[in-house]
């Protein structure tokens, strides 16, 4: 285990950041966060995949790599009502919001620990182009994200009262760019690590250059700990939607999936979004204003009503469907999120 410079450093997490895939196998992992914070220490075998303990808060239940949508989706459904009987024997309570305490103002490691989201795992791609290209894919999976975070979001309180967001979550991307400074994908995610402060407050770069250490056991451990919207982990991983209440993980779980691996659907999306790359401040838009933001309420539209119809061309259940159909019409097509549900309970209360 060798120290690397700055030069290795980047060869090593360029080198390990995609394995070139032909899109159609999909992971899914769903964050419980519970209170009390008391989460059990350990990995857990599942039916089919694990549940790890993140934080005292944070529970993951994570799925294997499925061939396609609805398989993910069955599996992630048993794995997630055995890991309920786990809570349940652990007198813990599963909370509905992405999160319950997280300051938006917190650090961003915070995301891990004490925030709930909906993560989805894809193939990465081909190498070269087309709409199923690994660079097309990296690119669409950014400017698609903030769309889905604004029409998942879903953790508006802090300490039970209105944190001025409708995502706290999304919140502690605020400053985000919609696309990575640098356009090549493996050059844009070593970059990204490279520069992007752990817990300790410090990136990697910043600790070669002052004199420090650096191994590739160490490089492996920051990146697992890194909670970035679009992420390179061998495979696309997409980190884009809070966690919703009961069953709702299925919605931002298909339609992240059929929008990226569906060429369709996926010419269609980055049609709707390719202009969100040059919008300011479109994270921080996002987090606070959500749907209500015309530029991403438009996008949304356009992208649902491209995830549907290729939901509909691939033949999926038509309870899938329906489930899709519904949350586009209760909020998508109204300019609102699961978030403005629990705002407007908060408003009748006072």
């Amino acid at each position: 285990m060798g120290t690397l410079d700055e030069q290795a450093a980047e060869e090593f997490i360029a080198t390990r950041a995609f394995s070139p895939g032909l899109p159609g196998f999909v992971g899914i992992a769903v964050d419980l966060l519970v209170d009390p914070a008391w989460a059990p220490a350990g990995r857990r075998a599942l039916r089919h995949g694990f549940l790890d303990a993140r934080s005292p808060r944070v529970l993951v239940v994570s799925g294997p790599p499925s061939p396609g949508i609805e398989v993910a989706l069955r599996r992630m459904g048993d794995d997630l009502a055995a890991s309920s009987r786990i809570v349940d024997q652990h007198r813990l309570t599963v909370l509905s919001q992405a999160t319950g305490t997280a300051h938006p103002e917190g650090p961003a490691h915070a995301l891990g620990t004490a925030t709930a989201g909906i993560r989805v795992g894809l193939e990465a791609g081909l190498d070269g182009g087309g709409p199923l290209g690994l660079p097309r894919r990296w690119d669409l999976a950014h400017t698609l994200a903030p769309v889905l975070a604004a029409a998942f979001a879903n953790s508006p309180l802090r300490h039970g009262r209105p944190a001025g967001w409708r995502s706290v979550r999304q919140a502690l991307r605020r400053d985000l760019p919609v696309l990575p400074a640098r356009g090549e994908p493996r050059e844009a995610w070593a970059a990204y690590v490279m520069d992007t402060p752990g817990g300790a407050g410090t990136t990697p770069r910043q600790a070669l250059r002052s004199g420090g250490r650096l191994t590739t056991a160490d490089l492996d451990r920051h990146v697992a700990a890194l909670r970035p919207p679009v992420a390179a982990r061998g495979h696309l991983e997409i980190d884009a939607a809070d966690r919703q209440p009961g069953s709702g993980w299925r919605v931002p779980a298909a339609v992240t999936a059929v929008l990226l691996d569906d060429p369709r659907a996926a010419e269609e999306a980055a049609a709707a979004t390719a202009h969100l790359a040059g919008e300011p401040a479109l994270w921080k838009r996002a987090a606070r204003d959500a749907l209500t933001d015309p530029v991403l309420a438009a996008a949304a539209r356009d992208c649902f009503l491209a995830a549907y119809a290729a939901l509909s061309r691939q033949g999926v259940s038509r309870e899938l469907r329906d489930a899709v159909a519904d949350f586009t019409e209760r909020y998508v097509y109204r300019s609102r999120c699961p978030a403005d549900d629990i705002l407007d309970g908060v408003a009748a209360q006072a």
